[in-house]
C-alpha cells in the first residue's frame, strides 16, 4: 500500500487527492492515484475529456488525413501511367463522421473508464480555491493534496480591432457549417501550419501570416523547406509581418500589416487565429490560495511540478510548458505520485518528441545546433536530403530532409529533426537514442529495415563518417 493511504483523511468520503480538470492530464493523475490506493475526487467542468479528444488532436488529425487523400489524388501522376481524381463531395458528412469518432473516443477513453476505478469519484462543476480549501458546485474539498490540470484555450493576439471581428479559433474552425472561399490564418506555429494546409487542400484559398517565420524552434533548413512546399501547393505564406489592425470589410476580413517597411492590407472571407494557447487559470482564484503564476497566467511549478503552495501541484497545458497531450499525461502522473508520496520524481522533457502533422510531417527531438552551442556543446551536424533515402525515391516523393546534431568527440546524439511524409513515426528512434544517450555511431551500426523512412536516420548517422552518395543500397 502506498504512503498516501497510511493516514486517511477525516471520514470515508474525504479524498486523499483532489484533481482539478477532467482532460487527459486530469484522468492520468486520477488513474495513477487510484492505482496507488488513494481516494480521488476528479473535478471536471465542461465536456469530459478535455481538449485533445474533443476539439484538438483527434478531430484535427482525422480531417487532416481526409484532406491528404485529396492531395494524393492530385499527386498520383508522379507515377507513370497513373491517373486519379478525388473531390470533397459533402463537407457536412465529413464533419459528422469526425464528430462520431470524437464521441466514440470520448466515451471509450474517458467517461466509460470511470466505473473501472472505484477510488475515483467524478464531480461536475467549476473549481475554485477558497480560504478553507476548494469549492466545486455545492461541495467543499480540502486543499492538502491537489493536482491542477485545467488545460489551456486558444490565445487571442493583441491586434487592434480583433474583438470586433468574427474570428475563428482552432475549435470553431473544425466545426464550420460551410467552407469559406478564402481564409486568412494568423500564426505560423503548429496549429496555423496544420490547419492552413488542411483547408487549402479542401479548396480554400489560404493566406498564412506570421510575425517571424513558420514553426519556431525548428531548424532553419526545416522551416525553409516546409515554407517552400506550402507555397508550391498554392498557399500564400507571408512571414515577417507586423500586425497593425484588423476589421470587417465588404469582402469579409481586412488585416492591415506592415511588410518590409511598407503598409498593405490582406483580405479574406474569414480569419483563423492560431497564435498559441493560454492557460485556463483565471477562474481558479489562485492568488487567494498563494499559488504563483507568470504574466500569462501559467501556473509556476518546480522540477517536481509543485506550485508555490505546499501540497498543490500542477501539470499539463495550465503550466504553459510542453503543450502536448502525452506530456500532459506524463506530467500529471508524476504530479500525482509526488503529491501523495513526496517529491521523488523530477519532470524530464529532454527526450520529448514534437510532431507537426503537415505534409511532409515535421518532427523533432532534443537540441537544434543553435541550442546545443548555446548550452556550451561543441557539435557536428549532418543534414541528409530525402532524395538520398531509398524509401523516398521508391515513393517518388523526395520532399524533406533529416538533420542530426551530435556532440563533437563523443558523437553522442543531441538532437534530430525530420521533415518527411512519414516523419512522425520515424522520429521515435531518435527519441530512444537521446533518452539512452546513444551516439550516431550506435545508430549507424544498428540494423534498419530497407525502404523505410526511418532508415534515413541510419544514413544520416553514416554521414558523420562517409559520403552517403558513394554507398550501395544497405551498405552501411
Amino acid at each position: 500500500m502506498s504512503n498516501c493511504c497510511a493516514a486517511p483523511g477525516a471520514g470515508a468520503s474525504t479524498p486523499d487527492l483532489v484533481v482539478v480538470g477532467a482532460g487527459s492530464a486530469g484522468f492520468s493523475a486520477a488513474i495513477r492515484a487510484s492505482e496507488l490506493g488513494a481516494r480521488v475526487a476528479l473535478i471536471g467542468s465542461g465536456t469530459i475529456g478535455g481538449t485533445c479528444v474533443n476539439i484538438g488532436c483527434v478531430p484535427s488529425k482525422t480531417l487532416i488525413r481526409a484532406a491528404e487523400t485529396l492531395h494524393q489524388a492530385k499527386a498520383a501522376a508522379r507515377f507513370a501511367g497513373i491517373a486519379a481524381e478525388a473531390r470533397l463531395a459533402d463537407w457536412s458528412a465529413l464533419l459528422a463522421q469526425k464528430d462520431a469518432l470524437v464521441a466514440d473516443m470520448r466515451d471509450a477513453k474517458y467517461a466509460a473508464l470511470l466505473p473501472d476505478y472505484e477510488g475515483i469519484r467524478y464531480v461536475a462543476g467549476a473549481a475554485r480555491f477558497t480560504a478553507g480549501g476548494l469549492v466545486a458546485g455545492d461541495e467543499h474539498f480540502p486543499a492538502a493534496r491537489v493536482v491542477i490540470a485545467t488545460g489551456a484555450a486558444p490565445a487571442i493576439p493583441a491586434i487592434p480591432g480583433i474583438n470586433e471581428v468574427p474570428y475563428l479559433t482552432s475549435t470553431s474552425a473544425l466545426a464550420l457549417a460551410r467552407l469559406p472561399r478564402s481564409l486568412l490564418v494568423i500564426g505560423g506555429g503548429v496549429i496555423g501550419c496544420e490547419l492552413g494546409q488542411m483547408f487549402a487542400r479542401f479548396g480554400v484559398a489560404v493566406t498564412l501570416v506570421c510575425r517571424s517565420h513558420l514553426l519556431p524552434g525548428f531548424a532553419p533548413e526545416v522551416v525553409a523547406a516546409l515554407t517552400g512546399y506550402l507555397r508550391e501547393e498554392g498557399i500564400t505564406v507571408r512571414c515577417g509581418v507586423a500586425y497593425q489592425r484588423i476589421a470587417r470589410d465588404a469582402a469579409g476580413i481586412a488585416l492591415a500589416v506592415t511588410a518590409d517597411g511598407r503598409p498593405e492590407t490582406i483580405r479574406a472571407e474569414q480569419v483563423l487565429v492560431a497564435t498559441g494557447r493560454a492557460p485556463n487559470s483565471a477562474g481558479l482564484d489562485l492568488a487567494s490560495a498563494g499559488i504563483a503564476t507568470d504574466a500569462r497566467g501559467a501556473i509556476t511549478v518546480d522540477d517536481f511540478l509543485a506550485t508555490s503552495r505546499p501540497g498543490v501541484y500542477a501539470a499539463g497545458d495550465v503550466t504553459g510548458r510542453d503543450q502536448f497531450v502525452y506530456m500532459a499525461a506524463y506530467g500529471a502522473k508524476l504530479a500525482a505520485e509526488n503529491a501523495l508520496n513526496g517529491n521523488a520524481r523530477r519532470y524530464d522533457a529532454r527526450a520529448m518528441p514534437e510532431v507537426v502533422f503537415t505534409d511532409p510531417q515535421a518532427a523533432r527531438v532534443g537540441l537544434t545546433e543553435e541550442q546545443a552551442r548555446a548550452e556550451g556543446h561543441a557539435v557536428r551536424t549532418v543534414t541528409l536530403a530525402l532524395d538520398q533515402v531509398p524509401r523516398a525515391l521508391a515513393a517518388r516523393d523526395t520532399r524533406g530532409l533529416i538533420t542530426l546534431v551530435a556532440e563533437e568527440g563523443s558523437l553522442r546524439l543531441l538532437g534530430a529533426q525530420i521533415l518527411a511524409p512519414e516523419g512522425a513515426d520515424a522520429i521515435q528512434t531518435a527519441v530512444l537514442a537521446i533518452k539512452h544517450r546513444l551516439t550516431v555511431t550506435d545508430l549507424a551500426e544498428t540494423l534498419f529495415p530497407y525502404l523505410t523512412t526511418v532508415e534515413g536516420l541510419k544514413l544520416a548517422a553514416l554521414g558523420f563518417q562517409k559520403d552517403i552518395a558513394k554507398l550501395s543500397c544497405c551498405a552501411g
